[in-house]
C-alpha cells in the first residue's frame, strides 16, 4: 500500500510541475507579446510624427 501512495505522490508532483511549466510558458509569451506591441506602438508613433512635419 505504501508503494501506491508514493506512486500517486510522484504522479501528482509531476502533474503539478507540468501545469506550472505550461503556465510559465503562457506568461512569458504574453509578456513578450506586450513588449513587442509596445515597441511597435512607439515606432509607429515616431514615424507618424515625422510624417506630419
Amino acid at each position: 500500500m505504501i508503494h501506491l501512495s508514493v506512486a500517486l505522490g510522484r504522479f501528482f508532483e509531476a502533474l503539478f510541475y507540468a501545469i506550472l511549466r505550461v503556465a510559465g510558458v503562457i506568461a512569458v509569451s504574453v509578456i513578450a507579446l506586450a513588449a513587442v506591441g509596445g515597441v511597435v506602438f512607439l515606432v509607429a508613433r515616431v514615424l507618424l510624427a515625422r510624417g506630419r512635419r
